[in-house]
């Protein structure tokens, strides 16, 4: 199938950088759709087209595209006589790019695919600074057939294409990676904490770790950038969002009879952190509940 119009729905943080790349590399026509004026109209310098509604977007769209916070964004997107599960045609492709219940994809694919439309999780992973770049780490799950038709669209934002499955499969890898780099960011936050209390400097811990068996990408970003200087931006992963994810994979370990103590542990730093007024900050903020708590 020519795919000769994209629709993009929810334009934060990591949503405007991707529509823009999907609109300057593709050879598609772009069109978008958010509640929010503002990113709509910087978008406009990049030939991205505006759609009032979703019904307007679902008419013009044979590939609609969803980046959206969580999975109750999901839903009130796409269900309802107003959603795009009811408003979309056979042949369409819905890919949902947000973080969600894997089970909530599966619903989606199974009620799409009786009005003969197609259906493909595609979470994202990295920075915002990798959605900008085109960078983005992309885990899909969905047919073969359908994985190969959005493949070049998926290329125009990441350039790490992982086909991980059926549907729902892309979701899974998507929250096992959150859920590693939470527990990660904790382990980082508490070695620094430690170290520090104990009379060493900080910086040398980081840069000895990171030239061992230690180092990561989360003791390079997350440790150096934010948990060292103790800088916890808002309008990046916020604490909120992190607990969002972490509750999914939660959910699959208590499904699967799987104790995930490590992501016990950090949901309740996530909520003393939430508890504290730091809901809306960076994740690595949860520095700060160690420290309330005597360390460094």
């Amino acid at each position: 199938m020519t795919i000769s119009t994209i629709g993009f729905i929810g334009l934060g943080v990591m949503g405007e950088a991707m529509c823009r790349n999907l609109a300057r590399k593709g050879t598609w026509k772009v069109i978008a759709f958010d509640q929010r004026q503002e990113p709509l109209e910087r978008l406009k310098a990049d030939n991205v087209g505006i759609a009032t509604s979703l019904r307007g977007l679902a008419q013009a769209a044979d590939v609609i595209l969803m980046c959206l916070p969580g999975g109750r964004e999901v839903e009130i997107v796409t269900q309802g006589a107003s959603g795009l599960v009811a408003l979309m045609r056979t042949g369409q492709t819905l890919v949902d790019m947000s973080t969600a219940p894997p089970a909530l994809m599966r619903k989606l694919a199974a009620d799409l695919a009786a009005k003969g439309a197609d259906f493909a999780d595609a979470p994202i992973a990295r920075t915002r600074r990798a959605a900008v770049d085109g960078t983005l780490s992309i885990m899909v799950g969905g047919s073969a057939e359908v994985f190969a038709r959005i493949k070049p669209v998926l290329e125009t934002m990441g350039n790490e294409i992982t086909h991980c499955g059926e549907v729902g499969a892309g979701q899974v890898v998507k929250i096992m990676n959150n859920m590693v780099v939470f527990e990660t960011t904790m382990a980082v936050a508490e070695a620094l904490s430690i170290a520090e209390a104990s009379g060493v400097d900080g910086k040398l811990l980081l840069e000895t770790m990171s030239k061992g068996s230690a180092d990561s990408f989360v003791l390079r970003n997350h440790g150096m950038k934010h948990l060292l200087p103790q800088d916890y931006p808002e309008g990046a992963f916020s604490v909120r969002y992190a607990q969002k994810d972490l509750s999914y994979a939660r959910e699959l370990a208590k499904a699967a009879g799987i104790k995930a103590r490590g992501a016990d542990l950090v949901a309740t730093l996530f909520d003393e952190a939430i508890m504290a007024g730091d809901g809306e900050r960076y994740t690595p903020v949860i520095r700060k509940v160690m420290k309330d708590e005597g360390g460094a």
